[in-house]
């Protein structure tokens, strides 16, 4: 390749030059790991679902125990992502990256050999909590090492491994209860897992920093060194210089350095309305994805009502009810990457904003479906229907859109803070819906309990459309330079008579 002329760029427009000749290896490996963390996400949280029933019947677990198994990965992924993402803007992306997946795969062992409730309990916290980090770091690193062109539908692709990950893990559990009838066999589920995290781990020791982030904190010499290596991997292409004087403008008043490692930089003007566009409505979509996900199974175990005449106390009347319902999970669950693929497509032509309001939308529509049920003598009709749209629509907007928004409206600063504190709001209303659904269900009824979804639904279009900010096509010293917010808020203010 031909030597380059130093040519003094931002981060950005150094990595746009020199991604219209296409990604490099290094570029395709990092986006590769990061997606490997939804992956791992997805599987473990929806695997959680099929093998609660298993859970339950080896710890003889009341209702509010069971509720408590499937909110504890939840709660550790609220924790990682809020008491560890921002971790991510103090000693960079790449640390971070890397410890994340070692701990879950530590945990992931924990999990699986564990010989008690309490212990069980436990490692699936820290399962949780890996996770969690896993969720500001990931997006930081493909969004910091990709052009701006294909930020959005990389970042999209890597979250969208997440429904590749639900549907594999349904399907890893299919698999093993077909195969055994014991009770112990969520354990071998868990321990599957094992050896693909621990390849990701040793894969992420030879990751790079983010040159943004290097660059934020004034180590341009290591910036550059890694941005050419990141542009043109093993054949050096001339220097590329940063620009050393970036115009970034103070977004709050007061020392800023002090203001970064405080939460309340988040809740200040004008940084309030990225923090509410992204936290609020992460916060609704959760309530429903992860109450619908974690018990499809169960759901539709109940709603089919498997024929396990005489053998509902015993081993064989729990694995076969199980894994009827997650049979009819992995077919629901296929609507993930229908959604996603759709997304995909329209990510850049329709906007994250718009995509995010339908696919609020989309989900109230499937709610409504799936609650109108109880009116029918055989409801599986619309149990289905209603749970295939609302898998399409929450992946074609709210699920996709809220993760990649989180990473895009925040600058590079405060990037992982604000990023993380979106994720760990989304995982307030995972718990609640993971630990109170069981409860509801029995108390309310399976009508009610959608119908409070609907609402939900409903309201979190309201608010995304309320506090938009667009980030289509902008680079990340737009953001940096406050100059999406600016612009936003300057459009959507009344105009003076």
């Amino acid at each position: 390749m031909a030597a380059v002329a130093p040519v003094t760029r931002t981060v950005s427009e150094h990595i746009d030059e020199a991604g219209r000749a296409g990604l490099t290896a290094l570029q395709q490996r990092t986006w590769f790991l990061a997606a490997a963390g939804k992956f791992f996400e997805g599987m473990i949280v929806f695997l959680v679902g099929v093998a609660t029933p298993l859970i339950a019947a080896e710890y003889s677990l009341s209702t509010a125990q069971i509720g408590l198994v499937t909110a504890m990965p939840l709660l550790g992924i609220l924790i990682g992502a809020s008491a560890l993402g921002g971790l991510a803007d103090k000693v960079g992306r790449r640390p971070l990256f890397l410890w994340e997946m070692a701990l879950l795969t530590a945990c992931l062992v924990g999990v699986s050999f564990s010989d008690s409730l309490p212990i069980f309990l436990l490692f699936l916290l820290g399962t949780g909590m890996a996770l969690g980090a896993d969720y500001p770091v990931a997006h930081l690193m493909i969004s910091e090492t990709l052009p701006t062109k294909i930020r959005g539908r990389r970042v999209l692709g890597a979250f969208g491994f997440q429904a590749v990950g639900a549907v594999a893990g349904t399907g890893v559990g299919m698999l093993v209860l077909s195969q055994r009838e014991e009770l112990s066999d969520w354990r071998i589920m868990f321990a599957l897992v094992i050896i693909p995290a621990f390849v990701v781990t040793i894969a992420r020791i030879f990751t790079p920093q983010s040159p943004h982030w290097l660059a934020s904190k004034g180590r341009y010499d290591e910036a550059e060194s890694v941005l050419a290596r990141l542009c043109f991997g093993d054949h050096p292409a001339g220097d590329l210089r940063i620009t050393r004087e970036v115009p970034v403008v103070d977004m709050v008043k007061g020392d800023r350095e002090r203001s970064q490692s405080s939460l309340k930089t988040l809740f200040k003007r004008p940084l309030r309305r990225a923090t509410i566009l992204t936290s609020v409505p992460w916060f609704l979509q959760d309530l429903g994805t992860y109450g619908i996900g974690i018990f499809t199974p169960i759901v539709i175990a109940t709603t089919l009502g498997t024929d396990t005449t005489g053998l509902e106390d015993t081993v064989s009347g729990v694995i076969a009810s199980d894994l009827q319902g997650a049979e009819g999970a992995f077919v629901i669950d296929t609507f993930l990457l229908v959604g996603l693929a759709v997304a995909l497509i329209l990510v850049n032509r329709v906007g994250r904003i718009r995509l995010q309001v339908f696919g609020f939308i989309g989900c109230g529509v499937g709610l409504a479906i799936a609650a109108s049920s109880v009116f029918f003598e055989n409801p599986t009709f619309a149990i289905f229907a209603g749970f295939m749209i609302f898998n399409f629509s929450t992946n074609l907007g709210p699920n996709t859109m809220t993760y990649v928004l989180a990473g895009e409206v925040f600058p590079t600063r405060v990037r992982g803070k604000g990023a993380g504190f979106a994720a760990s709001m989304g995982k307030v209303g995972a718990v609640l819906t993971a630990f109170l659904f069981p409860t509801l269900l029995d108390v309310w009824g399976q009508g009610v309990l959608l119908t409070v979804l609907v609402a939900t639904s409903v309201l979190g279009a309201v608010i995304t459309w309320k506090f938009r900010i667009d980030t289509v096509g902008k680079s990340l010293e737009h953001v940096d330079t406050g100059a999406v917010i600016k612009v936003l808020t300057t459009e959507t203010e009344p105009r003076p008579a």
